[in-house]
């Protein structure tokens, strides 16, 4: 038994991709998960409008951040700027009362502000007469939970599929030995790259209408915008996500390696893109790691175009930095591929000596007449 114990630590000491995730990653992983994990939202942009703008806006404290006060715009305004993600809140004055509008798919900024607004509303009716406030969410009445959750779980179902499912098949394809068979084809990297994730491609895209459909059905989530402007920004993710599953089989010489490579893309993403914890409320040594996520992006087209109807105009960012991330991505994952196709190649041609495809001795090489 305990030569058994001493020859599986020799392997294990051998790996060191296995020992640095068996030690390293779980240390990082508490020390980031734990700035992470923060539903204290401090941080609120809030816009300010109406004849009364200026008093109203040097009336707000923490957590309201005024990021905008414009005394000659009115409720259209204010409702455009939540529907472009500019702000979470919207104060409207003027009138006979104060309008305070929400952006109900930021469900722990919205249950801060309310908590803020009623201090906020007691401590001035404590003093000289005010007038009175009412408050309107926006896109979410209820805030319902499956509502924002859904079109988030959507993209990570699609990194689940493209990142671990892609970089299986890859490995499996130079573990069978095929991928030396496809080295001495007459195939470019990116062709093959491109005949390797089509297939994912289309189920993906298969996955995804029937996730939409479910939570349209069975949660009762509504889609409000564009479809083209969500299909746009799926397939610009999904392009993104099969990318990163080819350029992880690019870095694992079996499929046990692909699956812990997988696991520390698909983790950080889950906690780190906004999808559970907001994104406003981490520390910022940690928050800048999920402006690199592609699931982020894809979080806030999802939620916009599905129950805001944001317009392709207000999704200019996350679109642009989609495709920006799809070309290093998809790019890094040719360049890795053509370096294993070149050995492969290079082993097939020196594999090839004698007659009938025998290797010969070396110093026995035929010499042309």
């Amino acid at each position: 038994m305990w030569a058994m114990v001493a020859k599986e630590f020799r392997q294990l000491r051998r790996d060191r991709r296995t020992v640095a995730m068996l030690i390293v990653l779980p240390v990082v992983l508490l020390v980031v998960f734990g700035y992470a994990a923060n539903f204290d939202v401090h941080d609120i942009p809030t816009v300010v409008v109406g004849p009364g703008a200026q008093q109203a806006a040097a009336a707000l404290h923490a957590p309201f951040h005024v990021v905008e006060v414009d005394p000659a715009a009115g409720e259209p305004t204010a409702r455009s700027r939540l529907q472009d993600g500019q702000a979470i809140v919207a104060v409207v004055t003027g009138g006979t009362g104060v309008l305070v509008l929400m952006d109900g798919t930021q469900l722990f900024s919205v249950e801060t502000a309310e908590s803020a607004l009623a201090k906020l509303t007691e401590a001035r009716a404590a003093g000289a007469a005010a007038p009175p406030v009412s408050v309107q969410i926006l896109y979410n009445p209820r805030l319902t939970t499956s509502w924002v959750m859904v079109p988030g779980l959507a993209g990570l179902i699609l990194v689940f599929i493209g990142t671990l499912i892609t970089s299986l098949g890859v490995v499996r394809e130079r573990q069978t030995g095929t991928l030396e068979q496809l080295a001495v084809m007459p195939l470019r990297a990116r062709d093959v790259i491109a005949g390797k994730i089509a297939p994912y491609l289309m189920v993906a895209a298969v996955d995804l209408v029937i996730i939409i459909l479910i939570g349209m059905g069975v949660f009762h989530v509504p889609f409000t915008g564009n479809v083209a402007t969500f299909a746009l920004g799926a397939a610009l993710f999904l392009l993104v996500t099969l990318g990163m599953g080819v350029l992880i089989s690019t870095l694992s010489q079996n499929q046990g390696q692909a699956i812990q490579l997988s696991i520390m893309i698909v983790v950080p993403q889950v906690l780190l893109s906004g999808l559970i914890f907001p994104i406003s409320s981490m520390a910022v040594g940690v928050r800048w790691i999920s402006y690199v996520l592609p699931l982020t992006y894809f979080i806030e087209i999802s939620r916009g175009v599905m129950l805001k109807a944001t317009p392709i105009t207000a999704l200019g960012q996350p679109l642009g930095l989609l495709a920006v991330l799809a070309v290093v991505v998809l790019g890094l994952a040719i360049v890795r591929f053509r370096r294993d196709l070149a050995p492969s190649s290079r082993r097939q041609v020196t594999g090839r000596g004698g007659p009938g495809g025998e290797p010969q001795e070396p110093g026995t090489e035929r010499v042309a007449a």
